[in-house]
């Protein structure tokens, strides 16, 4: 027997609804009151707005320079420890992840 897909499925549930009325009217009718979590302590002073002047702000972030077990991917240049490496070519490695 041939299936027709675009037709519109009937089910239990459709038969018994009817109208939207009838749908509100089983959901008990009542408005659903958003919540929303706000945290006291955020404060709008870590959002950057785009276009904003950020030449009077100071580096914040400590580098730390690469370690002796690790490496810089020549295809991704993410820093990765040495378990990582997948190919060594003319003295560059690469990740596994960039290998695949």
């Amino acid at each position: 027997m041939a299936t027709d897909y675009d037709a519109p499925r009937k089910t239990e549930d459709d038969s018994s609804a009817g109208s939207l009325e009838a749908l509100q009217a089983s959901r008990g009718g009542g408005a659903q009151a958003a919540v929303i979590d706000v945290d006291e302590n955020d404060t709008a002073e870590g959002i950057d707005l785009p276009g904003a002047d950020l030449s009077g702000e100071e580096l914040t972030v400590i580098v730390v320079p690469e370690q002796s077990d690790e490496f810089t991917c020549s295809s991704c240049f993410l820093v990765r420890h040495r378990s990582q490496v997948a190919k060594e070519k003319n003295g560059m490695k690469f990740c596994r992840d960039c290998e695949g």
